[in-house]
């Protein structure tokens, strides 16, 4: 399995560019960004700035493997809005478009939201008027990945949907689509589950992993911590990636904070271990 770190790791008074070399600097194998609406990645960022960031990162020794987005929680594929679904989907074709052009082979995308937690005003909906919108929109953005041989992984959030492995596995079935997987997070399932049984439930259906550590006695937002400063079992973990056969990046994602770079690469050199 190869290191990896999302973008929200580093400091953010550094460039994109400044991070892309950082991440090659510490050691990292792979590095994950995100679509934003604005800024240095944003969905009006330009083809050759996105090549000239591929160039960076291949400079530095380091992949740009995967492309995330938050920009979901704004525009579900499950919103009561059909003006918001549609925007969701366009922002899924234009961030698998872009994942292509900086050479990344798979993007993380929220399929939708029973509750966000967060988001106190935001309307709770209906678990099956989600389900079948998710379903629907994952089919239609199945097409679309295929032709772009770009993999759309389905993470496990705080989104109230998709509860247990077995759902998600059967989800993902019904899809039915090579190119629609799922992006597994050993953190963000503590408060439902437990990471090592998701994993060997799911299978060759993960794409991708993501790796961040959580308190469960706090169980709240404020509960996700830096790795091995939490509650997920590591040593259960990498014994059913292994399992599995997973040999893809383990993708930590994690807070902004003076040396969380290089302390999660340290905290990798003991997790790979296990």
């Amino acid at each position: 399995m190869k290191t990896g770190i999302h973008i929200s790791a580093f400091p953010w008074s550094l460039t994109l560019e400044e991070c892309i070399a950082l991440a090659g600097k510490t050691g990292y194998d792979t590095l994950e960004l995100s679509l934003d609406e604005e800024g240095a990645m944003g969905l009006l960022t330009p083809d050759e700035t996105l090549l000239s960031y591929r160039k960076t990162a291949e400079n530095a020794g380091v992949r740009l493997s995967s492309l995330a987005s938050g920009l979901y929680w704004k525009y579900s594929f499950t919103a009561d809005d059909p003006a918001v679904r549609a925007k969701a989907m366009q922002v899924a074709k234009e961030q698998i478009r872009r994942a292509r052009v900086l050479g990344a082979d798979t993007i993380l995308i929220i399929p939708g939201a029973v509750e966000v937690p967060f988001l106190p005003d935001a309307p709770v909906l209906p678990y099956d008027v989600v389900y079948d919108r998710a379903l629907c929109a994952m089919k239609e953005l199945a097409r679309y990945a295929e032709e772009n041989r770009i993999t759309v992984g389905i993470e496990n959030v705080w989104n109230g949907f998709l509860l247990s492995p077995l759902e998600m596995r059967d989800f993902i079935d019904r899809i039915g689509s090579e190119y629609i997987r799922v992006y597994m997070d050993v953190g963000n399932i503590l408060h439902v589950g437990y990471p090592e049984q998701w994993i060997r439930i799911l299978g060759k259906r993960i794409a991708r992993v993501h790796v961040k550590d959580f308190k469960k006695n706090v169980g709240t937002l404020q509960g996700f911590c830096e790795l091995l400063e939490g509650d997920v079992p590591f040593p259960a973990v990498m014994e059913a990636l292994r399992e599995i056969g997973y040999d893809g990046p383990l993708t930590a994602e994690i807070s902004s904070a003076p040396g969380a770079v290089q302390r999660t690469f340290d905290a990798f050199q003991s997790i790979l271990t296990l």
